[in-house]
């Protein structure tokens, strides 16, 4: 069952309070620790591409990296609307990361490491960024905490817009969350389309993941709540971390 592979089509749709400006404004707050100056970024797991195309707008050259192709199709789509210099989209996982040369600063938006559900990947994606930023490039991403997945455990929650939504059932166990994910298509002919996908993500502690960045090489590692300029407030649900590459 391909993660992405229907949701896709509506991602953009039944994602739309997001929020993307502002969070493009928040983190260009943060690119502003670099050590040098930021003019290419990587997006990682950029999805549908949105981020990376405001980024793009903002006079940023981008590379996006994402593991489904039909998030990728939709973020060559929007592509084309890019004023200057458009994004670079490749298909690549995150532990299998393989740029042609280095970037200046790499975001990861959106909890997308929580999908690695396996540590040793997480730990093999901080050693590939670490390769492809230069030295003194920041590293930005944010994820869902283990307070949050947690309490979605056994709750269930509906996304609509005119014509799809979608039903979906957390499930927390052993420290992964589990999506159970109905997706409803209106078609042509005024039936529906069911389509079934199933997401995981792993919860991990800020203690964790400060260490496999220390390991994978990288210094200044700081934390911060969710669009905030401050330290993680207990309970927090978003946890954004900010480190420079040595």
């Amino acid at each position: 069952m391909d993660c992405y592979g229907a949701l896709a089509a509506n991602y953009d749709a039944l994602t739309g309070d997001v929020g993307y400006e502002k969070r493009a404004d928040y983190l260009e707050k943060l690119l502003r620790r670099s050590r040098i100056p930021v003019k290419t970024v990587l997006d990682l797991a950029c999805g549908t591409g949105t981020m990376t195309c405001i980024l793009a707008n903002r006079g940023y050259e981008l590379i996006g990296v994402d593991a489904s192709e039909e998030m990728l199709a939709a973020a060559m789509g929007k592509s084309y609307e890019v004023e200057g210099i458009a994004p670079i989209f490749l298909h690549q996982s995150m532990p299998k990361l393989d740029l042609y040369g280095t970037v200046d600063a790499a975001i990861c938006c959106l909890d997308s490491l929580n999908y690695l559900t396996a540590p040793k990947d997480v730990r093999r994606t901080f050693e590939r960024l670490r390769l492809f930023i230069a030295p003194g490039g920041v590293l930005i991403f944010d994820i869902n905490t283990v307070e949050k997945l947690r309490a979605l455990d056994g709750q269930v929650f509906l996304d609509e817009t005119e014509d799809s939504y979608c039903v979906w059932r957390p499930e927390f166990h052993r420290g992964i969350c589990t999506y159970y994910m109905d997706l409803f298509q209106l078609t042509d002919d005024g039936s529906w389309e069911r389509s079934l996908e199933i997401h995981r993500e792993r919860a991990y502690t800020v203690e964790e993941l400060t260490a496999w960045l220390q390991e994978a090489g990288f210094t200044d590692i700081r934390t911060y709540g969710d669009m905030k300029l401050r330290r993680p407030a207990e309970g927090e649900q978003r946890i954004y971390f900010a480190c420079v590459r040595k």
